[in-house]
């Protein structure tokens, strides 16, 4: 389109009649939850779930305050104050795309070093869910032994600093504390990333950080918050130009648009001490088994995407897309998963682990979705422990084959060695580039040095059946390259 229409509450009813807009209007609206981390997956997933709520006509004192706790924050906020806090969602179905514009969000808290305006925000009576999406790598949890990182500098300056925390875990306990002393109650903590018991660990990162300034608030929030699990599902790829294009194309003047594939599920424990939305009557599951949930989406969708997202990047493959037309890489994913992730992973209602492999890879597959390999392989670090070293385990501990589990980790070391088959580098793609990329160039010599990195493996370099496994491959990655190691895996998975 020639003309286009610059996003806000003023503008809406100019906007194009095939965009969908919000039903409500602005003024209906009170907010009753505060979520932290307001990236892309959040305003396609968790936002716009409420927003369908409110088109009911239901629930409008749920509104979300949109909060950052990192410096680069800031720059969102900007963007989306900018338009009123209204979003633009692009549906990239491949059998046509659609646009809606959503209004859950109210405002956005300023970005501040102390989190002064955060945490007074928590300690309002009407919030009563903090929900966060803050990536698998940011609740401070000690990979060796899955417990709390109590020695991590951020951590140590809240313990410290409790009036003026730095991390979202250390805003919350000081609202918290405020909340305890003017009467006003607990709020529900609600983890909203991919992680397995994302409620527990959201639980185990907000009492501990707690428990090393005031035990006795400690034991107040572990007896008086909760912390439901739930599982998140939409593919959501990044924002750039031609996420800002989509937009254009529908008339919309947007500076921060999503785009996001025909696919949304969230299951969560109904577990919440002060009052919840009525999720259910906009589409969300509530389950007491959410483990299952979690466990398959975790392991076979975000384990799947650590399968082809580094042998991608390796072999200059940018999206995901691509790799799901490469004819080994989409093999290699249906025989990983289908023998050495999928048995350990129970059914659930409706959906057996393979039939849910079938339906990855549909969505893996969609031409429409340029979610790129680079997004899905950044932070290996974190995403392999939680991803794939828990299958890895499994199979050892049952006996079920891991040789292509090992290949998963090797094509990793082999990507963080920083650059590609064709000489081309790979930029920094991980919190802990610097050290992991130092390691992987070692174990070009010596692979067993990758194993020994205790932080993301523990003790698997001791475990013969995956250690040999992976320092044959690794060694194989090297002297023949990334094709024609699948192959050799896709050739012995026949015999």
């Amino acid at each position: 389109m020639d003309e286009l229409t610059p996003l806000t509450l003023a503008t809406l009813d100019r906007l194009p009649a095939q965009v969908r807009v919000p039903r409500y209007g602005r003024a209906q609206l009170s907010a009753g939850i505060v979520h932290i981390g307001l990236g892309n997956f959040h305003r396609a997933h968790q936002a716009w779930y409420l927003h369908r709520l409110f088109d009911q006509g239901l629930n409008h004192d749920w509104a979300i305050l949109g909060a950052g706790v990192r410096a680069g924050d800031a720059a969102m906020r900007d963007r989306l104050l900018a338009q009123d806090c209204l979003c633009t969602l692009v549906e990239l179905d491949p059998s046509g795309k659609s646009a809606e514009v959503t209004g859950a969000m109210i405002g956005f808290l300023a970005v501040e070093p102390d989190n002064a305006a955060l945490v007074a925000q928590m300690a309002d009576p009407a919030i009563r869910i903090v929900s966060l999406t803050v990536t698998e790598g940011g609740y401070f949890i000690d990979p060796a032994s899955g417990g709390f990182d109590s020695a991590h500098p951020d951590i140590v300056h809240d313990a410290a600093n409790p009036a003026r925390p730095r991390t979202a875990f250390g805003a919350m306990v000081a609202a918290l504390r405020l909340r305890r002393a003017s009467g006003a109650g607990p709020f529900t903590g609600l983890c909203c990333d991919n992680l397995q018991g994302n409620g527990a660990v959201l639980r185990q990162s907000v009492v501990s950080l707690a428990r090393l300034s005031d035990p006795d608030l400690a034991d107040w929030i572990d007896a008086r918050c909760t912390f439901p699990n739930s599982m998140v599902d939409c593919i959501v790829p990044a924002t750039g130009a031609r996420e800002i294009a989509l937009a254009h194309g529908f008339g919309i003047d947007d500076a921060a648009p999503v785009t996001h594939e025909n696919f949304r599920q969230w299951v969560i424990e109904d577990d919440f001490c002060a009052g919840r939305p009525d999720w259910d009557r906009a589409g969300v599951t509530f389950t007491d088994n959410v483990h299952d949930y979690e466990a398959m989406k975790i392991r076979i969708l975000n384990g799947g995407h650590q399968v082809i997202s580094n042998c991608g990047e390796l072999l200059g493959l940018s999206t995901i897309a691509q790799t799901m037309a490469h004819d080994r890489i989409r093999a290699f994913l249906r025989r990983v998963v289908r023998h050495e992730i999928a048995p350990h992973v129970a059914p659930v209602p409706g959906a057996t682990p393979l039939a849910y492999l079938d339906q990855i890879e549909r969505r893996f597959a969609n031409p429409e979705i340029a979610d790129t390999t680079r997004r899905v392989a950044f932070d290996g670090s974190s995403r392999h422990p939680g991803f794939i070293v828990p299958s890895i385990r499994d199979g050892l501990h049952s006996g079920a084959p891991v040789t292509g589990l090992a290949l998963v980790s090797a094509l990793w070391a082999r990507y963080c060695t920083g650059t590609r088959e064709d000489g081309s580098a790979i930029d920094a793609n991980d919190p802990n580039w610097d050290a992991l990329q130092s390691v992987a160039q070692a174990a070009a010599q010596n692979p067993r040095l990758w194993l020994e990195q205790r932080q993301y493996y523990g003790d698997l370099a001791q475990q013969p059946r995956f250690a040999d496994a992976f320092c044959d491959w690794l060694d194989m990655i090297y002297a023949d390259g990334v094709d024609a190691s699948l192959a050799q895996y896709l050739h012995q998975a026949k015999v």
